[in-house]
């Protein structure tokens, strides 16, 4: 039998390398990247899209029902069917001018109808217009991104203007006598008349498609209209959550989030305001979508399982938060 030539030998082992070689090329492609893909997806959901230059607007909506009604933080009864129904929107326009530094302005239109005993008897009315603005700057301080985690960490201050009408604190001037009502004339007011000074981080976290995130506030209050003077403001939010739907192009995050606020009691003229000090913490589901680059939207169910409350209030039976954001 002929043996087949060096030459032709040689060209037959180079073919079977190259075709071992191409598969194993190929199988790396096909199971390297299954470990990394959920990484570049949060990682375009995340850290590019807040890192991004350049214009992102966006709109948010919270609707708060109040209609329960406590005495120093116990529940009592509400023979006058007293309630309050307030929705803030925020307008949102801000611009990054590097990946780690940005502005932001926030314009707040808000909408507060209510039915409250007066000495008249029981009045149905509402209050509505823009509230306070805020201007604040914000700035990335930590930043990184492994082959399973993505991490961020970011501040942001500035101040709260008096761009609300606050003619409703007027009211905390006069005597109601003997009408005891829950919804104050600074429960109504749009504004504060203060300028005041807004401090705040915000901080994200993910390891493969597990991901926690975490909002913390703070407002320092100055004297307002009339005399009044907001007590300073804590606000917070966290939780935990999953990514449920994690591709290139979109994700989907199921998130339980908590959340809390507290301020103590406000003072006129110097004056302590009894009726003004609370403290909530809230629990519920949350969603966040992304769609690239662009567009992260979010809706979320707070119910209050913390409320205390300073003398007699109407406090929150729950929330419901929800908006977007686009980024050009």
């Amino acid at each position: 039998m002929r043996q087949p030539s060096s030459r032709m030998a040689r060209r037959r082992h180079a073919i079977l390398c190259t075709g071992v070689g191409l598969g194993l090329v190929l199988a790396l492609v096909e199971t390297r990247p299954a470990r990394g893909c959920d990484v570049c997806a949060i990682y375009t959901a995340t850290e590019q899209r807040e890192s991004q230059t350049g214009l992102r607007v966006g709109i948010a909506e919270q609707y708060t029902s109040y209609d329960t009604e406590q005495l120093n933080g116990t529940k009592v009864g509400n023979p006058a069917g007293e309630y309050l129904n307030s929705y803030i929107t925020q307008l949102l326009v801000a611009y990054n001018f590097t990946p780690r530094l940005g502005a932001q302005l926030n314009v707040p239109v808000i909408s507060r109808v209510y039915r409250r005993q007066e000495e008249n008897g029981v009045v149905d009315g509402d209050e509505s217009g823009i509230g306070d603005l805020s201007l604040l700057a914000n700035g990335v301080l930590f930043s990184d991104v492994t082959d399973t985690s993505v991490m961020r960490w970011s501040a942001f201050g500035g101040l709260k203007l008096p761009s609300g009408n606050s003619h409703r604190l007027k009211e905390e001037l006069m005597e109601h006598g003997d009408v005891q009502s829950g919804v104050h004339g600074h429960d109504l007011a749009l504004g504060s008349g203060s300028t005041d000074v807004v401090l705040g981080s915000q901080a994200f976290g993910s390891w493969n498609r597990l991901f926690a995130s975490g909002t913390v506030g703070y407002v320092i209050r100055t004297s307002g209209s009339f005399g009044y003077h907001y007590a300073n403001d804590l606000t917070w939010n966290t939780g935990p959550g999953v990514f449920a739907l994690l591709e290139h192009d979109y994700s989907l995050g199921i998130q339980a989030a908590l959340s809390g606020e507290s301020k103590g009691k406000d003072t006129l003229n110097g004056v302590t305001a009894d009726d003004t000090a609370r403290t909530g913490a809230y629990i519920g589901p949350s969603v966040n979508f992304t769609w690239g680059a662009s567009l992260a939207a979010e809706a979320a169910v707070d119910i209050p399982f913390v409320q205390n409350n300073s003398a007699f209030q109407i406090v929150p039976d729950y929330r419901l938060r929800f908006g977007g954001t686009w980024t050009f």
